[in-house]
């Protein structure tokens, strides 16, 4: 879009926006027991400021009048939870509004002139480190939050849980379906058979497009990052600054450690990948072909245990066999996801059942009174 000049009724509006920014984030600083913290509330609120300054010269020169500064609800609601729940409460709220306003000022030619686009993302990014990292925790306090919880093998551990998980239960489903209806057991073994090879085809194509368009775009976040790297060394620095900062060093320590590790261009575009995009460069989130094909045999491996039994029984026997086999299925994931939750195996894994085991039920009592009704 062609940049183009601020009209006065918005520049008001910028104002009001930054106004609050800078109130708000006072009022974190102020309630931040974190003393590395509390400090970059005050240099953000600091950079917001100068935004300030800078709308109401605009709405002045065009013969406009700033009005007094009273912060809006919105805002007021954001201060009034910091007070109860501290500010890392409500650091995910703020990261969301920071993330919108962050393309606010793209084509407006007043405020790319000074930099104030580029202020915004880098705002947002470092909400956005604080959100994913803890809750605006920093420091210390991050490592001992995170040595609290299971996180190890987060992703593949997830994407296997739930791959195995979507092949059991839909197949086990449209097995008790077909068989409710009373069909045959060669015609159960050809449903189960094609609901196993439509599902995992479904899946591993999925999963593809889904690992194939995080890479191409942190492809593209990376060469921005380039880019801003050769153009801006400086800001890029400051932003970085800011990142180490939030995660509990203090202010000379963050802006030494940052202008160490630019220093060296042959590390510093991966060092703002990994800080900023939190993306290794040379991994870009994994290869989407083994995505694909991890998927297509997770879902093809849960999808089986329901079918199996039909090649050995018919009848009742089958439809009994096939929910042994499942029901234990259901309760080995559900002993799995405690590895991602920290609950209890035997709660986790009679969840999994009953609701694994309900959904085959219902499409069971389908079935058959789509049996009856044809026959």
């Amino acid at each position: 879009m062609e940049s183009q000049h601020i009209a006065p009724s918005a520049a008001l509006k910028f104002w009001k926006s930054e106004s609050e920014a800078v109130w708000l984030y006072q009022r974190f600083a102020e309630l931040e027991t974190n003393p590395s913290l509390a400090d970059l509330y005050r240099r953000l609120a600091d950079t917001e400021v100068s935004h300030v300054a800078f709308w109401e010269a605009k709405v002045a020169a065009a013969g406009g009048k700033v009005p007094e500064f009273k912060p809006g609800a919105s805002v007021r609601l954001k201060a009034w939870l910091a007070r109860r729940l501290g500010p890392a409460a409500m650091v995910d709220a703020v990261s969301g509004v920071e993330s919108r306003a962050a393309g606010s000022y793209d084509g407006v030619a007043d405020a790319e002139a000074v930099g104030m686009p580029k202020d915004e993302r880098s705002h947002a990014r470092v909400f956005g480190y604080l959100s994913r990292s803890g809750k605006g925790l920093g420091g210390d306090d991050v490592a001992r939050f995170e040595g609290r919880h299971k996180a190890g093998g987060g992703n593949a551990l997830r994407a296997a849980v739930l791959g195995g998980n979507d092949g059991l239960v839909s197949v086990f489903s449209l097995v008790m379906g077909v068989a409710g209806a009373g069909a045959s057991r060669s015609q159960i073994l050809l449903t189960g058979g094609a609901g196993l090879l439509a599902g995992a085809l479904s899946m591993a194509l999925g999963e593809w497009l889904s690992v194939q368009s995080s890479r191409e775009l942190y492809q593209n976040q990376i060469s921005i990052e380039e880019a801003e790297l050769a153009e801006i060394p400086e800001e890029e620095k400051a932003e970085l600054a800011l990142i180490y900062q939030a995660k509990g060093l203090d202010q000379a320590t963050a802006e030494a450690l940052a202008d160490r590790l630019l220093s060296d261009k042959a590390t510093a575009l991966d060092t703002l990948a990994r800080e900023e995009l939190h993306v290794d460069p040379a991994e870009l989130g994994g290869s989407a072909w083994v995505a694909a094909a991890t998927s297509f045999f997770l879902f093809a491996a849960g999808a089986l245990i329901p079918t199996l039994p039909y090649l050995f029984w018919s009848g009742t026997a089958g439809i009994v066999a096939s929910t042994v086999f499942s029901t234990l299925g259901l309760f080995g994931i559900g002993a799995a996801i405690t590895l991602l939750t920290g609950r209890k195996v035997l709660y986790s894994g009679m969840r999994q059942v009953l609701f694994g085991v309900a959904a085959a039920a219902i499409s069971f009592g389908v079935g058959h009174l789509i049996g009856v009704g044809l026959g």
